[in-house]
Parts: structure tokens; C-alpha cells; sequence
């Protein structure tokens, strides 16, 4: 006995539509185990064609437009016209007379083989300006650049030569401290053996310190002029003359004028003191040193003078060895 169905067509056809409700529905197709894609749910192809059609509606920005119009460009001057346009007419009449792609045009074959490149112009400018602007662009970051690099130089420059100057100054100050040493032990063991050194010749000192006293000697005669002109003034002035003056008094008054020994070779020209003070810092601080050590048995570096040749204790000659 057949059954009939008594359903209506309009529900027949609402249980075979999609369960809207459904989280299979809104999901996104997968594939099957057999690797074929499933059957796409009228409600995903329908959100699928409304997201394409608001792409395509949407209205692209300028900067969008201008960034594809730059990539159809270089795409289009990357590509060799003889690669994308192979059918031209143009490359039709070039073949008849005789030319082949990648090779160069004329009977010499050392033209270029590819075609004259196209330079976009951009902006409104004349045609040189451009040119112009670029070169003068080119000229301010070489400019810059050799600026730059030259204050790098100098600022290297600067530092090494503050560096040498403090070094030099500090040589210097410990060459006249080594002097003055000297000068105060030949002159205490001239006084030991009765013998006192003359400073009244500058060739009779030892050279190591004899420059010393030429400074000194040379500012005492500075000082000296400078005193006998004040002198010479005062002379002139209406003064009192009383007998009963101290010496002293007269001294101070300007009354009296002292007379001072002058060095008698101080002006003479002296090539020993000459090629020593030519010498270097270091050679010079180096002598003394030795002078000091071999003279009085005196090191520089440990401010104490030892009682035999031997000096025991004295770690050796040079200010490294002492730190």
C-alpha cells in the first residue's frame, strides 16, 4: 500500500533551504579528506560577492592610483619593447632589413643593443631645470659630506694636539725641575769643597742646566733696565739731601743706585747650549737624569739621593719604571 504526502509544497521547499542558524553555515568551506573543496553555502557566496563588489565599488585614493600608475611604469621600463612588443611594425621593417634581436643597429657592433630607455619626467619645470636641480642637489651632499668628514678630521686633529701641547708642557715643567735640582747640588758641593761655580761665564756651567740661568739672568737684565729707568726718573725730581740718611733709606728713595754684576757672556753666541736646547724633550730630561745619577748619585724619579754609585733600591732611569 503506497503512502502519499499529505506536506505542502511550501514546507517542502523550507526544509530543504540552508539552516541559517547553523555554525556550519557561517563557517568558511573546508576541504575533505579527499582534498576537494565542499559546496559553498548560498549565504557565504552571497557575503563573498557582496565583499567583491564593495573592492570594486570602492573608490581608490590618490595615493593608491599614483602607486599603481609607478609600478605599471617600472614594470613597463624593466621590460625590453623588443620583449613585449615582439609584433610591432616597427620590428617587422627592422627584421626585413637584416636586424635580429639583441643585436646592435648599423654595421658596427659596438652601439647599444638595447633601445634608448624613457625618462619620466616629473613636475612642470623646464627641461635643463631639472638637470640643474639635480646637480646642484649632487654638489650640496658632496659638500656636506667632505664637510662632515673634515670636522670629524679635525675634531681628531684638535684632541691629538691639545694631547701633544699638555705632553710638551708637562716635559717642560719636569726638564726645569731636573735643572733647578742640578744647579742646587753643583752648587752645595761647591760650597763643600770651597770651589763655587761662576755664574758670571755661561760656558763655565754645565750645559744641562746652563740654559736655567740664561732665562734667569736674561729676566734679572729685563728687570734691571726697567729699574735704572725708574731710577733715572726719580733722579731728576727736586729731592733733599739730608747727611744724616740711612743707607738703607737711600737705597729705597732711589738715592742710591745699585750696581749690579752683569753675566759677561750673556749675549755671545754659544753652539754647545744651541744643540743641546735642539734636542728633544726626551733627550734632554734624559740627560740630566743621567747627569743627576752619575754627578751626586740622585734620582729624579725617587726625589732622594743615595749614598754610594750603586743606588741600590732605584727601580731604574726612565719615569715608567717608577709607577
Amino acid at each position: 500500500m503506497s503512502t502519499t504526502n499529505n506536506k505542502p509544497p511550501q514546507e517542502e521547499e523550507e526544509e530543504e533551504e540552508d539552516d541559517y542558524m547553523s555554525p556550519l553555515f557561517l563557517a568558511p568551506p573546508t576541504t575533505t579528506s579527499s582534498s576537494l573543496p565542499m559546496k559553498e553555502s548560498s549565504l557565504q557566496r552571497r557575503a563573498r560577492l557582496k565583499r567583491e563588489a564593495e573592492a570594486r565599488s570602492r573608490p581608490k585614493s590618490k595615493a593608491e592610483l599614483a602607486q599603481e600608475a609607478e609600478l605599471q611604469r617600472e614594470r613597463a621600463h624593466s621590460t625590453s619593447l623588443l620583449a613585449s612588443k615582439p609584433k610591432s611594425k616597427g620590428l617587422a621593417m627592422m627584421a626585413k632589413m637584416g636586424f635580429k634581436p639583441g643585436s646592435t643597429l648599423g654595421s658596427s657592433t659596438s652601439g647599444s643593443a638595447e633601445p634608448i630607455k624613457i625618462a619620466i619626467k616629473e613636475g612642470k619645470e623646464g627641461i635643463g631645470l631639472e638637470s640643474d636641480r639635480k646637480r646642484k642637489l649632487r654638489e650640496l651632499v658632496e659638500y656636506m659630506e667632505k664637510t662632515e668628514k673634515k670636522q670629524k678630521v679635525e675634531a681628531v686633529d684638535y684632541r691629538e694636539r691639545m694631547r701633544r701641547e699638555r705632553e710638551e708642557q708637562r716635559l717642560e715643567g719636569q726638564i726645569r725641575g731636573a735643572q733647578k735640582v742640578a744647579e742646587g747640588l753643583d752648587t752645595d758641593r761647591g760650597k763643600e769643597k770651597g770651589e763655587e761655580v761662576d755664574k758670571r761665564l755661561l760656558k763655565g756651567i754645565p750645559v744641562v742646566w746652563r740654559g736655567l740661568v740664561k732665562i734667569q739672568e736674561e729676566g734679572e737684565r729685563d728687570k734691571r733696565m726697567r729699574r735704572d729707568l725708574e731710577q733715572h726718573a726719580l733722579s731728576r725730581l727736586p729731592t733733599y739731601d739730608d747727611e744724616g740718611e740711612d743707607e738703607d733709606d737711600k737705597k729705597a728713595l732711589g738715592k742710591k743706585q745699585t750696581v749690579y754684576e752683569a753675566v759677561e757672556d750673556l749675549d755671545e753666541a754659544d753652539e754647545e747650549l744651541d744643540e743641546f736646547d735642539a734636542l728633544t724633550g726626551e733627550e734632554r730630561l734624559r740627560r740630566l737624569v743621567e747627569y743627576l745619577r752619575g754627578e751626586h748619585h740622585y734620582c729624579f724619579w725617587c726625589k732622594f739621593q743615595y749614598p754610594d754609585e750603586g743606588m741600590e733600591g732605584c727601580p731604574g732611569l726612565t719615569e715608567e719604571e717608577h709607577d
